[in-house]
This record gives structure tokens, C-alpha cells and sequence, in this order.
């Protein structure tokens, strides 16, 4: 329930970035709209640490009601059908908001879900399915949204929607915001009938041990010198990746992409990136102290795909192919090397800094992901003519991660407790 409730907050998110030439058409969305349409979701993230108190004093069950409740009313408020445009794209944009909201839930309690629920040797696994199912309903949204709504320039794979006049695209837009809709609201009722807290037993040593007060661990967490390079190393790569896939359609067009090639662009990077993250936390599980060691090798592949994409899209400076071959294969190996990473870095925050909680920890670190991502969307909705920046962000963002994880030196304090005091 929990990784479905991941899926469909992924999926409302980027509902409008991999269509935002139709949107434009049939909503009258700008530039800037579309910015801040994917804007909201680290917006969304300002009330962050009240998310991460409810999780810390009252449980999984209330904090994901509440998630869970925001998002139901978010996609409603997207399907109230106004007619007046105006008024239409501002009830978009505060569903878009409500929805934002969820973030810190779905985003951060992945490693206190597995910490509570699963043994020491099923925890990566657990907290790499539940953290990046949120990515795959991202990916989800390149794939629907194409497929579904026509693009105005006829690129469309369905011969059915070759008819792409406006009321068509606004008709087709707005099936895709009510099965959203359905899908949310359908979730939200099995999570009311059944979503424990806990489990009868605590699966492990760990799950069962006293973990610092709220306070004691902010203060803990800002004095960790070790903790705060990780983070850095997490939040600016992920930050700047987040944005940049938000905005893909409109970063690729200018290279004549098509809607639909962006959006199979994004849809496997994604979903590459989940299968890669799964199987490596699968291997962390199996051979225990290798979390460095797999974040190295994987900011390093991040940092050549990156470079392999900005100086592709640079071809009237450096002379390099620019096909879709070369596109596909540098965006799709940089987010499956980027977005594996994520389960990774959750589990070895949650080593360093034990026994703060995983939902505080996460939460800090998402945060700032959060900031760095809405930062540079912030300046996008200013200079979104030319791109050229945006995608010089990527392997400048890799690259310093990679520098600050070759510093780290890590340390594992939760997987001591579970292996050396429970025997």
C-alpha cells in the first residue's frame, strides 16, 4: 500500500511536464506554468519536519492517512470541471500543491517502514522498493501521458488521436486526471480499512531500541560533520536530477525531440533506474558493508552519462552525433545511475547517524534535495529560453557527489547493534 501510495503521488506529480504541449494548448499554460506546475512538488516539501513529528511521535497509520488524504483532494480539485480557463488552472495548480504535500511522507518514510517491518538482511530491499516506486509513477507519466493525450504537432502513437484539435486534447487531458483520481482515491480507502503501525514483534534488535527525541536529533543530525557531506552528496545530484527530468519535454524539444520520444526518454531512465536500485540494494543485503563502495561506482557512471548528454547537446560546439540513439542512451544511463543510488544513500544515512530516527534523518535529506531542486526550477521560470545551464548543472552536481562520497568515511552503527548484540 504504502509503495502504491509512492506510484500515484510520482504520477500526479509529472503529470504535465512530458505533456506540456498539449497542456498549453488546451489549458492555455505558459512557460512559466508548466515550470511551476513541477514547482509545486518542492514546494510542497515547506512543512517537511511537521511530517516528520507526526511520523516520529504517532506512527505510520496516522501519517499515512494524512499523506494519503491530500492527495485524494489534490486530484479531485484538478477534475472540477470549470469552465472558465482561468479559474481552471488555478484549482490544477492547488491540486498540484495538496499533492506536493505528500512528498515528505512518500519520499521519507521508506527506511522507517523497513526498519519496522523487515530483518537486517531484507531492509535494503525493502527500502528500495518503497522509496522508488515513487520514481516509477513518475515514469509512469512519460509513458501515459503521451500515449494518451495527441500532441498538437501529431506525434502521437494512436492513430486515434491523429483528430488533434483542442477540445479533443482537453478531453483526452482530462481522462488522464480522472483515472488519476480513481487511482488515488481507491488507495486511500484500503490504507483507511488496513494500514498498521507496526508489527506484532519487531523483526530485530534495532526495531525494538529506544531512538533519540525529536530535538536531540536535529541536534545530533546538524553537529555530524560525516552526515552532512553525505547529504550534501545526496541532495545536490538528486536535486538538480529531479528538476531537470520535471522539465525534459521542454529541455528536448529545442533538439527536436518529440513529446512522445521524451517521454520514452524519461519513462526508461526511470524504470531502469528502479530495476539497477533494486537489484544493488538486493546485493547490499547479501555482502554487508559495501554501501561506499556501490555509491562510488554508481556517481561515477553518473558523471560520464551526464557529460555524454550536455556536450550531445552542445553538437554545433563539439561535433558530436546528436541521434536519438545517443540521446536515449545517455538520459537513460544517467537515471538508472542516479535513481539506484537513492535506496543506497538512505540506508547509509541511517547507519551513520543511529539511533536517530529514519524518518528525521530522511527527512533532512530529502529537504535539501528539495531546496536545491526548487532553486534551480526557481531560476528556470526565469531563463527557460535557452537550456544550455540547466543541463551544465548535471555532471557539475555529479561530479561534486562523487568527491564528497571518495571523503566519506562511513561507519555502521544500526547493522552492529543488530548483528553483534542480538548474537
Amino acid at each position: 500500500l504504502f509503495s502504491l501510495l509512492g506510484f500515484a503521488q510520482g504520477l500526479v506529480w509529472n503529470s504535465w511536464g512530458p505533456i506540456q504541449n498539449s497542456a498549453r494548448l488546451a489549458f492555455g499554460f505558459s512557460g512559466w506554468d508548466i515550470a511551476l506546475l513541477v514547482f509545486w512538488g518542492p514546494i510542497g516539501f515547506a512543512p517537511c519536519f511537521f511530517f516528520m513529528w507526526l511520523m516520529d511521535k504517532k506512527g505510520l497509520r496516522v501519517t499515512v492517512l494524512l499523506t494519503s488524504s491530500l492527495m485524494v483532494l489534490g486530484a479531485g480539485l484538478r477534475c472540477v470541471p470549470v469552465s472558465d480557463l482561468e479559474i481552471r488552472k488555478k484549482l490544477i495548480h492547488g491540486g498540484q500543491l495538496l499533492n506536493g504535500l505528500a512528498g515528505p511522507t512518500v519520499m521519507n518514510a521508506a527506511p522507517f517502514l523497513s526498519t519496522t517491518w523487515f530483518s537486517p538482511d531484507e531492509r535494503a530491499t525493502a527500502t528500495a522498493i518503497a522509496s522508488l516506486l515513487n520514481y516509477l509513477g513518475a515514469a509512469g507519466a512519460f509513458l501515459v501521458g503521451p500515449l494518451v493525450v495527441p500532441s498538437p504537432n501529431g506525434t502521437s502513437h494512436l492513430s486515434l488521436l491523429s483528430q488533434s484539435n483542442t477540445e479533443h486534447i482537453k478531453d483526452r487531458i482530462e481522462a488522464v486526471l480522472y483515472a488519476e483520481f480513481g487511482m488515488v482515491s481507491l488507495i486511500f480507502s484500503a490504507a483507511l480499512a488496513y494500514f498498521p503501525s507496526r508489527p506484532p514483534f519487531p523483526p530485530s534488535v534495532a526495531a525494538a531500541s529506544q531512538r533519540l527525541s525529536y530535538r536531540r536529533s536535529f541536534c545530533r543530525l546538524l553537529s555530524n560533520f560525516r552526515f552532512l557531506m553525505i547529504a550534501l552528496a545526496y541532495a545536490i545530484p538528486l536535486g538538480v536530477f529531479s528538476g531537470w527530468s520535471g522539465v525534459l519535454d521542454l529541455i528536448l524539444t529545442p533538439v527536436h525531440v518529440s513529446q512522445v520520444d521524451a517521454g520514452w526518454i524519461g519513462f526508461w531512465s526511470i524504470v531502469g533506474g528502479c530495476v539497477v536500485g533494486i537489484a544493488m540494494a538486493r546485493f547490499a543485503d547479501f555482502i554487508r558493508g559495501m554501501l561506499k563502495f556501490i555509491l562510488l561506482l554508481l556517481l561515477s557512471g553518473a558523471t560520464l552519462a551526464s557529460t555524454w548528454f550536455t556536450l550531445t547537446c552542445l553538437t554545433s560546439v563539439t561535433h558530436l552525433p546528436l541521434t536519438t540513439a545517443t540521446l536515449y542512451t545517455s538520459c537513460i544511463l544517467l537515471g538508472i545511475f542516479l535513481n539506484s543510488s537513492v535506496p543506497i544513500f538512505f540506508e547509509l544515512f541511517v547507519e551513520t547517524v543511529y539511533p536517530v530516527p529514519e524518518g528525521i534523518t530522511c527527512g533532512v535529506v530529502t529537504f535539501l534535495s528539495n531546496v536545491f531542486m526548487g532553486v534551480l526550477l526557481f531560476f528556470l521560470t526565469f531563463y527557460h529560453t535557452e537550456f544550455s545551464w540547466f543541463n551544465w548543472c548535471l555532471p557539475g552536481s555529479c561530479l561534486l557527489s562523487l568527491l564528497l562520497i571518495l571523503c566519506f568515511r562511513e561507519s555502521y552503527d544500526r547493522l552492529y547493534l543488530d548483528v553483534v548484540v542480538s548474537v
